[in-house]
């Protein structure tokens, strides 16, 4: 009897640290695959891939601290501050009713950045990967009032349909680019429904809203 109830202890210890493990992974795809870095990313490869790899680095260099600028720090700092004066933990700022603001202000930063780059009459492509971000938010900010969305899985679907229509311009293939991307699509959206933030309608649901953002955003 003492033999039984000492395996069944070793096996729910040995469950429990599984899980442990699971959720720290799974929390380290939620980080590491954030929306708010894709306009980092996008941008990054244009310069390294592109014809825009010829310019000085000095441009790459300002360029880059510009799209960190109005994408990823001052659109944390706002949340920051949303957090600081409503007095929400992280997880409250998850609750459907308390991502309304966190959108907008990340739809006035990126508007500010994409100001910005028509003011220095940037190449179309480049502002497209703002328009992208801009139309993936402004849709999940709709959809958002009645129906809670995956902004994750929107960026990392936001990314294939991005390559897609950037395939037609640089006249690639983005067969590979494609396979890894839904890749790191699976891993994100299984990554968000093992941490219960979002139910498989959900993260769906956001993977096709970026998609088709992805797609035709760089034409509008």
């Amino acid at each position: 009897m003492e033999e039984q109830q000492h395996t069944e202890r070793k096996s729910k210890v040995a469950r429990l640290r599984e899980h442990a493990s699971v959720s720290v992974l799974a929390r380290a795809m939620s980080n590491v695959f954030r929306p708010s870095y894709f306009p980092m990313l996008g941008f990054a490869l244009l310069l390294m891939f592109t014809y825009l790899s010829q310019l000085p680095w000095q441009f790459k260099a300002v360029m880059l601290a510009m799209v960190y600028l109005f994408t990823i720090f001052l659109p944390a700092i706002g949340v920051y501050a949303f957090r600081r004066i409503k007095r929400l933990n992280v997880h409250q700022l998850t609750l459907q009713h308390n991502r309304l603001v966190p959108y907008v202000l990340h739809i006035i930063c990126y508007g500010m950045l994409l100001r910005f780059l028509y003011s220095i009459h940037a190449p179309v492509f480049m502002g497209g990967i703002i328009v992208i971000s801009l139309l993936v938010q402004c849709v999940c900010t709709v959809v958002t009032l009645w129906w809670k969305v995956s902004m994750h899985s929107a960026g990392v679907g936001a990314i294939m349909g991005a390559l897609v229509a950037y395939s037609s311009i640089f006249h690639f293939n983005p067969v590979w680019w494609l396979c890894l991307a839904l890749l790191v699509s699976g891993a994100v959206n299984s990554s968000r429904m093992y941490l219960r933030q979002h139910t498989l309608w959900q993260v769906l649901g956001g993977t096709l809203i970026g998609f088709a953002c992805g797609l035709v955003g760089l034409f509008i």
